[in-house]
This record gives C-alpha cells, sequence and structure tokens, in this order.
C-alpha cells in the first residue's frame, strides 16, 4: 500500500495490492481521474490518458481549445465553465454567479486516516492500516478552498473519499450542491443495482442497464429511507456470485441523499453520491467550512460475494466501534408482538421468565411503558415511568430482569412527539412545522425539531437519566415516520436549507453523548424496521432492526438483499408468533430460526404460549446459536441461490480459516413428485474433509459437485410441505 507523487507530471497513484487509483492535475489546474480498477504498475506518464482534441460543440480553455473538460473525467467536477455533465458541487456568490474555478494548490500524504466531527467516518487504529491523501484546491478570485480527501487501506480494495470547503474569502458563500464523491468511468457497460422497496419488504434489488441519460436512486424524507438505501453496485454484464468485475459505493450518511450515474453521449459513466441538492443550502461564512459525509468506494474482479465481504469486513471493524464491535450479540426476547402496549409488570416477567428458562440473554421491554401511553395515539414524547403499569420503574423491572440472569433493554423513540402529551402541549414551537399551515401526522405524531439545543437537551437529560437509573444494557432506539413540513421555527429563511443536514447531525451528536456516557450500552437503531438501516448508523449502532416484517419467507428477500452492502452481525432478526402478524402466513418454527440465526437473533413472542414440543425446540434453537453464532456474525457470508429467481433460496458462513461452514437452504412452496437438487458451496478449503450429519466430503467436492439437498420423498411420513428448511454444519477434520 502506497501513495505516490510524480512531480514532473502531477500526477497521484494510490495503490495497494489489489487497486489502483490514478489523479492527474489538468491543463486547467483541476484534478482529473485518471484510472481506477486493477492494480498497475507504479510510474510516471499516465497523463497520457488526457484527452486533447479539437470537437464540434466542444467548450475548451482561452490558451488550449483542444482541451475542454467535457471530453476528460473529473475528480470532482464543477459546472460552468466546459463541462457540460452534472456537476459534484456548486457555490453561489454574492453577484449571482455560481461559476468555479479550482486549480491545484498543495497536497499532503499521510499514514493513517483522520476522522471528520460530527460526522460517521471509517477509522484505523494503527497508522500502518491506511494512508490519506489531501489535494488542496483553490480558486483564486472568491478565496474559496476545496480538499480533497482520499484514503486507501493496506488490506481492502477500497477508497473512502470526503471534501470539505473552507472559506478564506471576505464575503459568505452558498454550497448549494455537495457530493461526497464523484468517479468518472472511461465506458457504460455496466448493470446498475440499487436496493429498493418499502416499509416490510426492504432492500430488494433492482437491476437496469446503463444507458444515454441519468440513473439515479434518492431518499428526501429526512432519512435514508426503505424506499432507497445509499448504496449501489456497478456490475459488468458476466458478473455473478462469484466472478466478475463490481463497483460498489457506499454512502456513510443517514439523511436525504442521491445517488446517481449519468452516461453521456460520449459513453461515459459519471459515478457520485453525496446529500441531496433539493431543499440544501448551506451559507459559509469567511473562516467557516462545511465537511461532506464519507462515501465508500469497493471494487472487485471476483464477483458480488466478494464485494459483499470485503464490506462486511470494513464495516465490522473499522466503522462499527465501542466493545460490540466484533462481540458475539446476545440472544434476545422482545415483548412487542406478545403484548404490543398492554402490559403490566406481572405479565411482563412471567414473559422473561419463560425467556430464561429457554436461556435468552437478553429482556427487551418496547413501546409502552412509559406516559399516557396505551396505543399509539398519545403518551410519546413524555420519557417518565407509566408507574400503573410499572409500580416500581423500569428501575425494579430491570432489577428483577437482571436477577433472573438475564440483560435488561429498553425501546425509545426520541425524535418524535405525540401531539397528545406533555411535551407537546408545552412546547408546540418544539416541532418541525411550518407556522400557520396544517401539521401533518403519521403514525399520530409529528417530528421533534432535534437542531434545537433543548430539544437534544431535553432527550439526553431523560434518556441518560433512565439508563443510569435503571442499569440499562440495551437501547433500541426506533424512529417511526418521515420528515414533512421541514421548517425549523425560530430560524432565519437562509437558514432552512440547512435543516435536513442539522436534523441528522443532530441524531449523530445525541448518540454521542449516550455513548461517551454509557460506553458498554448496546444500540440497535430502528425506523420502522429498515427505513435506516444505513452505513451512516454503524458508527453508533452496531445493528439495525432489519424490517417490521418478521415472516420467515419475506425475511429471505429482506436479509438476502441487505447481504449485499451489509455485514450479518448488523442485522437485527427474531423468530415472531404464528400465525405472523404481517403476513399471516403459518411457517414451522425450525424455518422461523432457520431464517432468524442469520443475523443477530431473538425471540419476539410469548414463549408461554408455545406448546412443551415447541418450547424445546426452541431451547434447542437457542443452544444452537450460542453455539455457532461466532460464525455466523463473524464469518465469509456468500450466497448461493436467490428468492428473487425462483423457489429456492441458499445461502452459507465459512470461518476465516475454512474449518467450519454451515449451509442454509429453504424452499418456498412444495412441489410434487421434485428432482433432486444439488447446491455447489463456496469458500471451503478444497483439500480438507468436512464432517456433515450424512457423511464426509472433501471441499473440493462441495463446490465442484454440490451437496444434495432437496427434500426426499419418504413413503412412511408425510411430504415436508411448504416452507421447507434445512441447516447443515460442516466440520473440517482433515486437510
Amino acid at each position: 500500500m502506497d501513495i505516490v507523487y510524480h512531480g514532473k507530471t502531477k500526477e497521484f497513484h494510490l495503490f495497494n495490492d489489489d487497486i489502483s487509483y490514478i489523479i492527474g492535475i489538468m491543463p486547467d489546474g483541476s484534478p482529473g481521474q485518471l484510472y481506477f480498477g486493477k492494480r498497475v504498475h507504479d510510474r510516471e506518464g499516465y497523463s497520457r490518458l488526457i484527452i486533447r482534441e479539437d470537437r464540434s460543440m466542444a467548450v475548451g480553455l482561452p490558451s488550449d481549445e483542444r482541451f475542454s473538460l467535457e471530453m476528460n473525467r473529473s475528480e470532482y467536477p464543477s459546472f460552468g465553465t466546459s463541462d457540460m455533465r452534472h456537476p459534484a458541487f456548486e457555490l453561489l456568490y454574492d453577484n449571482g454567479s455560481h461559476v468555479s474555478a479550482f486549480k491545484y494548490m498543495s497536497h499532503d500524504i499521510r499514514d493513517g486516516k483522520p476522522g471528520i466531527e460530527g460526522l460517521p467516518a471509517l477509522y484505523t487504529e494503527k497508522d500502518d492500516e491506511a494512508k490519506t491523501l489531501k489535494i488542496v484546491l483553490s480558486d483564486e478570485l472568491t478565496g474559496m478552498e476545496l480538499e480533497l480527501f482520499y484514503t486507501i487501506y493496506a488490506s481492502h480494495p477500497v477508497v473512502a473519499r470526503s471534501v470539505v470547503f473552507r472559506n478564506k474569502g471576505k464575503e459568505a458563500v452558498s454550497l448549494v450542491r455537495c457530493m461526497s464523491l464523484s468517479l468518472d468511468l472511461p465506458d457504460h457497460d455496466y448493470i446498475w443495482m440499487q436496493f429498493s422497496g418499502a416499509w416490510a419488504r426492504e432492500k430488494y434489488p433492482v437491476e437496469r442497464k446503463l444507458d444515454w441519460g441519468i440513473t439515479a436512486i434518492a431518499s428526501l424524507r429526512g432519512h435514508s429511507s426503505a424506499n432507497a438505501n445509499p448504496f449501489v453496485i456497478l456490475k459488468r454484464k458476466h458478473t455473478d456470485e462469484s466472478a466478475g468485475e463490481a463497483i460498489g459505493l457506499s454512502l456513510l450518511y443517514s439523511g436525504n441523499f442521491i445517488t446517481q450515474a449519468e452516461v453521456d453521449t460520449y459513453g461515459t459513466t459519471r459515478l457520485m453520491t453525496g446529500i441531496h441538492p433539493e431543499r440544501f443550502l448551506w451559507e459559509i461564512c469567511p473562516g467557516g467550512s462545511f465537511h461532506s459525509p464519507e462515501a465508500v468506494l469497493v471494487w472487485t474482479q471476483n464477483g458480488l460475494n466478494d464485494l459483499s465481504q470485503t464490506l462486511h469486513t470494513l464495516y465490522r471493524r473499522r466503522l462499527c466501534r465501542g466493545p460490540w464491535r466484533e462481540k458475539e450479540r446476545p440472544i434476545l426476547l422482545n415483548n412487542w408482538e406478545a403484548t404490543m402496549m398492554d402490559f403490566d409488570e406481572e405479565k411482563i416477567l412471567s414473559i422473561a421468565k419463560k425467556g430464561c428458562e429457554a436461556g435468552v440473554e437478553l429482556f427487551v421491554l418496547d413501546d409502552g411503558w412509559f406516559g399516557a401511553r396505551d396505543d399509539d395515539t398519545g403518551g410519546l414524547g413524555d420519557w417518565y415511568v407509566n408507574t400503573g403499569k410499572l409500580p416500581d420503574g423500569i428501575a425494579g423491572l430491570s432489577r428483577r430482569i437482571h436477577d433472573m440472569g438475564m440483560k435488561f433493554g429498553l425501546w425509545f423513540e426520541p425524535e418524535m412527539v405525540n401531539p397528545d402529551s406533555e411535551l407537546y402541549r408545552a412546547h408546540p414551537d418544539w416541532v418541525l412545522a411550518v407556522p400557520g399551515r396544517d401539521r401533518s401526522l403519521g403514525r399520530h405524531q409529528m417530528v421533534l425539531d432535534m437542531t434545537k439545543e433543548e430539544v437534544q437537551d431535553y432527550l439526553y437529560e431523560r434518556m441518560s437519566s433512565i439508563i443510569s437509573e435503571a442499569d440499562i444494557d440495551y437501547v433500541k432506539w426506533d424512529m417511526n415516520r418521515t420528515i414533512s413540513e421541514c421548517f425549523s421555527i425560530g430560524r432565519s429563511a437562509k437558514e432552512q436549507g440547512t435543516v435536513y443536514h442539522r436534523y441528522i447531525l443532530a441524531v449523530y451528536r445525541l448518540y454521542e453523548r449516550l455513548i461517551a456516557d454509557f460506553p458498554e450500552l448496546l444500540f440497535e437503531s430502528c425506523a420502522s424496521g429498515g427505513a435506516r438501516h444505513d452505513a451512516g448508523m454503524l458508527y453508533y449502532a452496531p445493528q439495525a432492526w432489519g424490517s417490521d416484517d418478521t415472516d420467515a419467507v419475506e425475511r429471505l428477500k429482506i436479509q438476502y438483499g441487505t447481504s449485499y452492502g451489509y455485514p450479518i452481525a448488523s442485522i437485527g432478526s427474531h423468530v415472531s408468533e404464528c400465525p405472523n402478524q404481517q403476513t399471516g402466513r403459518v411457517c414451522s418454527i425450525e424455518t422461523r430460526a432457520n431464517v432468524a440465526y442469520f443475523g443477530t437473533f431473538g425471540y419476539e413472542l410469548d414463549l408461554n404460549e408455545l406448546s412443551d414440543e415447541d418450547f424445546d425446540k426452541v431451547r434447542s434453537q437457542i443452544a444452537f446459536m450460542k453455539k455457532y453464532r461466532g460464525l455466523i456474525q463473524g464469518g465469509r457470508f456468500y450466497r448461493l441461490l436467490s428468492p428473487f429467481e425462483g423457489n429456492y433460496c441458499a445461502w452459507m458462513v465459512v470461518s476465516d480459516d475454512k474449518s467450519r461452514a454451515i449451509l442454509a437452504y429453504y424452499r418456498v412452496l412444495a412441489e410434487p413428485n421434485p428432482g433432486h437438487r444439488r447446491v455447489k458451496l463456496q469458500g471451503l478449503d478444497p483439500d480438507m474433509r468436512y464432517s456433515t450429519d450424512e457423511g464426509e466430503y472433501y471441499g473440493s467436492e462441495l463446490m465442484n459437485i454440490g451437496i444434495e439437498i432437496s427434500a426426499k420423498p419418504d413413503p412412511s411420513r408425510r411430504p415436508e410441505g411448504d416452507y421447507y428448511s434445512r441447516i447443515i454444519v460442516m466440520e473440517g477434520i482433515q486437510s
């Protein structure tokens, strides 16, 4: 790994064993994108890739009309000179001009990686893990400076990028567009993959071929959303899970965003991601600055599983923080689907006691423990214990749960408020709302104006007080509605363009304050399920509730799609009651667990209502998860059969030393007189023998011939029926 600057040709070469990223200073003084991809030799002379030619309708430099930005690939392009594609940034000056001309001024290369104040970012623990390049550009006329940051890791084929705008001039400047990354590619022979959906069906892969024009995914909901996730993949036509070139782009941000690919009529592709420019305007006063969120660029030539595994490892080890970063997650029992808000302490303790008997390690009390909260129409925001339900408060309940030998967790939804609450009646100006206009409701609630310090302080005081007094081990932080009427009462007209961004910065800030006070606390983020399951949130909460849809069959799609960009250990997954509350489907408790294993794992039902037979199965499931969760949550995950392509789904996880593996196979609907099916495995040691419950096989057999997986007809018993699943554990016994 190194970053080399060639002064004669003004070229920067970032490289490790896998990739090269080459930047050259172009004739207009701006940085150009010369190459990104498989590692190439370091040398001077890649500036030959800068294009100079006569081209009708192209605009060139006054000193050299043969050089046009429209025909070249830029690192951080602007609009208004000779580049007619969408810009990475836009500054509005006092005279009404939007034209900037940033030119190379200096650079700095250092070991390690700096953080970003107030924003999530990758990090290093040792300086030799990564190197960082800062390129400083200056606009001489206005005094604005632009810093481009690039970090390359020694052991990962990734480049992390962000930008900083600094006003060293004499007048305020408005930043109206700010992408975190722009990457110009020399062709457009790519398939675009995005991960879209809605509540209860998050992160479905959607593919389309890039062609002339713009392909984009975005959110204007105030959060990353279940509808559009800030992660995309560009893959070549023949790339599949195990082979082929692909580029992944992940934005470490939880607010409004846009990720787009623009293909011009010359066949080049401009890929970019950052804060959505709609309703964004940030004034940078003299002496002030603005730092963009960070974006992560990953490249592979070994297929989509390899791309995902890179992100899984990187995010588990160098994005997640604290003692839970790579620690095995506790098996939990949540009361939500068992009781909703209709509970008292006796009922909660009876559910917890049964969970303790089964081997549960963490009991979580969900919504309904505070204020006048008997349904979702009132009480939200009044973070004071309802002693009618819990006579000894949260502290008393927590003590009883701890006495059983379990940890105790608690649900909060700090960012929202019901109109029917003491908080709203006391502070109607604490919500995002436009004076004189109707205040829209979602789930009977409004959004608190997190940009107000008094709101942040109130939430911090109430949450920290309850957490400390009650000895809380885990917090589920929920967020159950999209932002509408995004107006901060009391702010100036110009400041309204900052509110969406300030809002998510305030959420991050509240997380940071609580993490500083309670560093051992395990946070799980939630937003009506996966509506804010993004890389930015993993910096604060190492796991996220994957979806409010707990149906095992639907979770196959949700968890499969989520695995493309996010670690298995980040996916909250539970065995819930049957029939399922979201779909009405009836699945065996075996299949419900066989899906939920591949995540954090837990239960969301009243175990007292299970038959003795099913309760014994729960005990066995918990024992299985305790034995293998380190492998499942920390191993290399492989997608084998997609639930989006047929009646079957399969995936597997392999230990780093390849001595252990677990295969999971799922068949959705039963088939009459089925044929035999084999699944070819991946990631094993070809020379190692693996023991399974059906025999011993070499890794080479399992990967090239496959393993017989179909449900075997047996005249002596009934067919397995719909929603069949199998888990096969493989233990290496000889190399």
